[in-house]
Parts: C-alpha cells; sequence; structure tokens
C-alpha cells in the first residue's frame, strides 16, 4: 500500500495494488514503543469540556487508576507524568479556562499507581534546577523498588520562569547555567544509585551481617554545582539506574540528550523535523561511544481517531471549538508576537509585522493559518487547544503514518496525546492498536517484567563495582 502525505495530519492517499514492501522489510524486526502523556490528562484545552470527559480527572485518583490500568492492558511502554512547579504563566482570564491548574505530586501518584499495576512503566519529570540530588536519586530508586523496576526519571531543567519566585529566587537561573548544572546532577544522582553493589545486602542471619560494608561506595562528590557525600541510604534499584527520559530541543538540550539519555520525548511538527533530529541526536551519541539502538526517540503525538477521516476531522474541529475564545487569542497573541485581540474573528488572519522575537514561530504560525485557509478563530482555537504533531483520520491512516515514521527513521515511537478521556484513548486502543499489531508493528504481551525490559535496553553496570 503505497502511501503519500496530502499534506494534512492524518490524511493519507493510498495505492490501490502496493503495498510498501519497501518499509515492511525496514520494520519487520523492530516494533513501535508507545508512551501515554498523562499530566495533564490530555494536553488540549478544550478537553475537559468534550461531551463524557473526565472533567476532574488530572485530581481524580479513581479515574487516574482506571486510565493506567487500561493502558498497561493495552501493552503501553510507559505512563509519563509532566509537572509544573508553579501555575501556568498566563492572563487570569485565560488560565481560569484551563484543565490544568491543579494536579497530583509526581512520586505520590505514581507510587500509588505501582501498586495497582505490575507491567506498565512509570515515568516522572522531576527538575535539576529547583531539587537536589540526593532527593531525586532516593525518590526515584524508592519507586523502582517498589514497583518491581518500572521507574523512568524525566530530566527537566525547568523554563517557566514563575517557578523560581516559588524557590526563593528573583530571577530565573540562565539557560545555560541550567544545563551545566543538569550535567552534574546526572553524575550525582546516578552515582548514588551505585552507591551499593547487587549484592551489598547478605542480611547473614546465623552471622549476624545485614550488609557487607566492602560492598559499599562513600561517593564524596564535590562539584562546581554539588558538594554530596553519600552513600544513598537505599539498596540498589532493580534495574540499576531507572530509565532516563530527556526532552531538551535546543543545541544544550541535545548534547544532554545525547550524554545521558536513554528515551527521549521530542517536539516535531512534521516527519522531516523528525529524521533532521533523529540522526542528529543518535549521530551525536555514536560519536560518544553509545549505541544508537540504546536511545529511544518518541515525539508527542496527538491522536483523534474516528471511523472514517470525516468524523475525526469533527471531531478535532467539535474540540477545538471548545477552547474558550479568551484563552485562545491569548495564545495566538504570544505565538505571534503581536497583540490580535482586536483582530476580526471570522476574517482571515491579516499581514503581521516583523518582530525581532520569536520569528520562527510566528512564520510556522502564519504558514499554517494560509496552508489549511484558517480564519482568526480557528487559528486562535488551533493554537489554544495544541498546535503540535497530530494523526487525525482512521485506523488504517494513523497506523500508515506511525509505520513510515518509525520506517524512515524519524522516530522509534511516539508518546501519545490523547484528545479527551476516557474516550480518546479507548478510541486509539480499539481502532488503531488492533491495526498496528496485526501489521506486527506492536507488541501483543510485554517482553519483560521491567522498564527497560520492555524498551529494549540494557542494565547499566555498576560504576563501583564488578
Amino acid at each position: 500500500m503505497l502511501c503519500l502525505s496530502s499534506g494534512r495530519p492524518g490524511e493519507m492517499i493510498h495505492g490501490k495494488s502496493h503495498r510498501r514492501l519497501w518499509k515492511r522489510s525496514m520494520t519487520s524486526d523492530r516494533k513501535l514503543h508507545l508512551g501515554a502523556f498523562m499530566r495533564p490528562v490530555s494536553i488540549h484545552t478544550g478537553a475537559w469540556r468534550y461531551p463524557g470527559a473526565y472533567r476532574d480527572a488530572n485530581f481524580n485518583f479513581a479515574h487516574l487508576k482506571h486510565l493506567a490500568q487500561r493502558l498497561e492492558a493495552a501493552k503501553f511502554d510507559a505512563f509519563f507524568m509532566a509537572d509544573h512547579l508553579a501555575v501556568l504563566n498566563m492572563p487570569t482570564e485565560a488560565l481560569k479556562r484551563s484543565h490544568t491548574v491543579t494536579s497530583f505530586e509526581p512520586f505520590t501518584l505514581l507510587s500509588s499507581l505501582a501498586a495497582v499495576t505490575d507491567r506498565i512503566g512509570l515515568v516522572a519529570t522531576a527538575s535539576t534546577t529547583f531539587d537536589s540530588p540526593f532527593h531525586v536519586a532516593r525518590r526515584f530508586a524508592s519507586l523502582d523498588h517498589l514497583s518491581g523496576g518500572r521507574a523512568g526519571w524525566n530530566i527537566v531543567t525547568t523554563s517557566n520562569p514563575q517557578a523560581a519566585r516559588n524557590f526563593g529566587l528573583d530571577e530565573h537561573v540562565e539557560h545555560g547555567e541550567r544545563y551545566l548544572r543538569a550535567r552534574e546532577f546526572y553524575d550525582v544522582v546516578t552515582g548514588l544509585w551505585d552507591s551499593f553493589a547487587d549484592d551489598a545486602f547478605v542480611r547473614d542471619a546465623e552471622s549476624g551481617t545485614y550488609f557487607d560494608p566492602a560492598r559499599m561506595h562513600v561517593l564524596d562528590h564535590k562539584g562546581p554545582e554539588f558538594s554530596v557525600r553519600g552513600p544513598l541510604n537505599i539498596a540498589r534499584p532493580p534495574q540499576g539506574w531507572p530509565v532516563i527520559f530527556q526532552a531538551g530541543a535546543s543545541e544544550a538540550g541535545r548534547q544532554l540528550a545525547a550524554e545521558t539519555a536513554e528515551v527521549i520525548f521530542a517536539a516535531h511538527i512534521d516527519l522531516e523535523a523528525g529524521q533532521r533530529f533523529y540522526a542528529d541526536v543518535k549521530g551525536r551519541a555514536e560519536k560518544l561511544g553509545r549505541s544508537r539502538d540504546h536511545i529511544k526517540i518518541l515525539p508527542g503525538a496527538f491522536v483523534v481517531v474516528g471511523e472514517t477521516l470525516e468524523e475525526a476531522r469533527a471531531k478535532r474541529a467539535t474540540l477545538d471549538g471548545l477552547v474558550h475564545y479568551e484563552s485562545a487569542i491569548a495564545s495566538l497573541s504570544i505565538a505571534l508576537g503581536h497583540d490580535a485581540s482586536g483582530f476580526d474573528p471570522d476574517a482571515p488572519l491579516p499581514p503581521i509585522p516583523e518582530t525581532n522575537d520569536g520569528k520562527s514561530g510566528r512564520e510556522r504560525v502564519i504558514a499554517l493559518a494560509r496552508k489549511e485557509n484558517l480564519t482568526v478563530r480557528q487559528l486562535a482555537q488551533r493554537l489554544g487547544g495544541y498546535a503540535g504533531l497530530a494523526f487525525i483520520g482512521t485506523a488504517r491512516t494513523i497506523a500508515d503514518e506511525m509505520e513510515e515514521w518509525l520506517a524512515t527513521e524519524g522516530s522509534d515511537g511516539f508518546n501519545l496525546m490523547f484528545p479527551f478521556l476516557p474516550a480518546g484513548l479507548e478510541d486509539f486502543v480499539g481502532q488503531v492498536m488492533p491495526e498496528l499489531q496485526r501489521r506486527g508493528l506492536f507488541r501483543r504481551e510485554y517482553e519483560g517484567t521491567t522498564l527497560r525490559e520492555n524498551l529494549g535496553l540494557p542494565r547499566p553496570a555498576n560504576r563501583f563495582f564488578s
């Protein structure tokens, strides 16, 4: 089945007699890895207003438990929680429309979910800018033990300047300094995870020896940012180290990912951008002596599924229409670097004057408006809802696009964002997942019991003990 993109996400033109055998041969021994972006439970601003949606899902444990178990039954790799250390920085009139104002603290929630799931990975964001290495090392080691080896740490440097004010700082830490701190932070955390050899805890009741001191390492780290003695007061995690996730797209972020990350959450608007990022980061990692197979790149992808393409588009249009105009026009103004509040909502986007700020972002927004012939209202609602990579279509067309990304080295899978819950998740699990499995692109059973095993990642050797 020969597939050519028609230019819109989710739309494909299908040949009548070709079966894309070249793609099948490239993906025959590779499968997609799929994470679920679950904080917020839907990234779209209008999600909580969609008919039948869980309106309080971000702060309702019963709902979150159900969603995690549903994802596990579908064999997803991971349940991923983003995190914010401040209320979102936007005008109050826009903020009051948002369903992301409150949510559970990640470790508290994931520890609870560890008790009601068995195989799905549990991934949390923890900031290297506003936390300490010892705290982060201890929390993730604990989660890895509690879950039987299913923890993952998403390393972030925190870009929201409002967060600084919640931690006693009047100004945000400069970008380059944040990444230098993050690199040293990683070294300290992973060193602390290696405080004990895997066989350190002998628990010999007859001799009265609980652990072998010769199998304990005192880190005694002293660096530009941190002074940490150690050892960590918890046994080495079941996975050796919890899986390292990272999401930076800047030059510093890409380099940090190449040096440290095992899974990268990327943000790309199209396949070509994904292929460039994939080649760049994996190439950097290989130059550092790492295997390209030991880094999985999972772009975020918004999925809206319909029995027909028209039904999927209608769902997206309804969802975008639920974004309140005050919130939407604020998002458009930020993206354009120009006050859009005086524009005619039902007219095309007028000419936008040049500014020195955010030129590439502004041009992408203008190009989107022209490409899809959107009115100001439609464009604002798209940006106010979700304007990133989206697969909008049927089970077949969405599977086609995912297969193409995998086959042409645009990604190793996706971190999926559902448009509304629970129906958006059920649409994907019930329609797209069987199609992916039929093509041999996604597992029917988990490969192992740990997140590393399911992602096909090696268990790190202890740097201090053989």
